[in-house]
């Protein structure tokens, strides 16, 4: 019997990678593609329960929802961060402020 590829991991691969790349971006993207990888992950799992004979790509998704979870904990860390340090700043007035006076300083 030939064993076929789960079905979304090259896709929750690639959606893993980009949340770890998109962390930086506010925290925002990077948790969202990461929690988008990690369901398709879970569904991909229950897929392979069911028969783990007939799929020879387990390894890959063992890595992809590592990756997963990684760039949704990296993500959801900036995010904590980018919210304190808006709040330090005096909240959201505070913070527009401070663009304001970069955007005067450097025009």
């Amino acid at each position: 019997m030939e064993q076929k590829k789960l079905p979304n991991v090259t896709l929750a691969l690639v959606l893993a990678i980009f949340s770890l790349l998109c962390c930086c971006f506010g925290g925002a993207p990077g948790l969202i593609l990461g929690a988008i990888a990690f369901f398709l992950v879970r569904k991909d799992e229950k897929v392979y329960a069911e028969s783990p004979e007939n799929y020879s790509n387990y390894s890959t998704l063992k890595t992809v929802k590592i990756l997963a979870i990684v760039g949704m904990v990296i993500g959801a860390l900036y995010l904590i961060y980018t919210f304190w340090s808006i709040n330090q700043m005096g909240g959201w007035e505070g913070y527009m402020e401070r663009v304001n006076q970069m955007m005067e300083q450097y025009q």
